[in-house]
């Protein structure tokens, strides 16, 4: 084990290459889990049509974005009619009428977030993990704590204000002139900070569920890898590692999904609607006032389309990840060989 480890030390993927395979799995990850959001909005918007100022949460398997409704005579995406019976009949009557590009309605303004958010946290995670386990050595099982946290920290707060942008602009369907008034106006209304908001419930989601999730992921595939006695994780033990990794950090951390649900779309419903936003309403209180009206239970509502969304965005996620890492090892093996040979020859 000790030669491998060193000849993944001697063939060590750059930072641009770590850049590189993040992003490639972020675009495959949101076209792959994508399909299955649009399908889901679809069929609320038939059950429970969506009313001008109205917001749902859309998600391209990377991230959650608010999307706030446009007024009735707009002929957006998940207003188009449409009678289905369930998930499959939907997917079948929105590609036979509208074609199968329908299936990835809204995603593109979705990526520009998304796709710099994702490279951001997987290349500061490999990154940090490097730095700690200098310092740590490499068996702590506080490295993927730390790293997860810290790296999730920091793509949020660079992120966070582009988000907010988008949303603002989606809502009031704004141009770039309109939008640079706007955020000039909110600057000198509320200062800097307001560029934040809606931080701190995404924070609270999204921080312990990426602890969780890397200590989970690099438990299980060290021990995958010990069972199966190979050296570097293969796809389908990156994949099954981030399946169980996500399954597990997705249920601990629902009861702060829901709050974040809760509390992202009633700051847009305020905006958009020009009320004038009531104090917002701690996160404790938002639970303790779930807990009364639906009981404990309540904190865990959803948990299985949530199971079915994050387990396979996840799994898509990190295996595509590692197979575009372990892509550029090799190909820095050949260069190295390549380079010896040349020099010896």
């Amino acid at each position: 084990m000790g030669s491998e480890e060193n000849n993944n030390e001697l063939y060590k993927i750059t930072t641009s290459q770590q850049a590189i395979a993040s992003c490639c799995g972020a675009i495959v990850t949101s076209l792959l889990v994508t399909p299955l959001d649009v399908v889901k909005i679809r069929l609320q918007a038939q059950s429970n049509s969506f009313a001008n100022g109205k917001c749902f949460v859309y998600s391209n398997g990377l991230m959650d974005h608010v999307y706030v409704c446009e007024d009735g005579k707009s002929k957006a995406w998940y207003k188009k009619p449409g009678h289905f019976r369930g998930m499959l009949d939907a997917f079948v009557k929105i590609i036979k009428l509208e074609g199968i590009k329908s299936l990835w309605s809204g995603l593109p303004p979705t990526l520009i977030m998304a796709v710099p958010s994702t490279v951001i946290y997987f290349t500061s995670y490999d990154q940090l993990s490097e730095v700690l386990i200098s310092k740590l050595g490499k068996d702590s099982d506080y490295i993927p704590v730390l790293a997860g946290s810290i790296s999730r920290l920091g793509s949020l707060t660079v992120v966070s204000p582009l988000e907010l942008i988008r949303t603002k602009m989606q809502s009031r369907q704004l141009s770039y002139k309109q939008l640079h008034i706007c955020i000039n106006n909110t600057l000198a209304k509320d200062g800097w900070l307001s560029l934040w908001r809606g931080w701190g419930p995404t924070a609270l989601r999204d921080v312990p569920f990426s602890a969780m999730y890397w200590y989970h992921y690099e438990r299980i595939k060290k021990r995958l890898c010990k069972t199966f006695d190979v050296h570097e994780p293969t796809f389908m033990i990156s994949f099954t590692s981030g399946a169980a990794a996500g399954s597990i950090a997705a249920t601990v951390t629902l009861p702060f999904d829901v709050v974040k649900t809760h509390k992202q779309t009633e700051i847009w419903e305020y905006e958009t609607l020009n009320l004038s936003q009531k104090k917002s309403t701690s996160t404790w209180t938002v639970m303790k006032t779930i807990v009364a009206e639906h009981g404990f239970t309540g904190l865990f509502a959803g948990i299985v389309p949530r199971l079915i969304k994050v387990a396979p965005a996840c799994a898509i996620m990190i295996s595509t990840y590692e197979y575009g890492k372990s892509f550029f090892r090799k190909l820095n093996k050949q260069k190295i060989y390549k380079a010896i040979n040349s020099h010896s020859s």
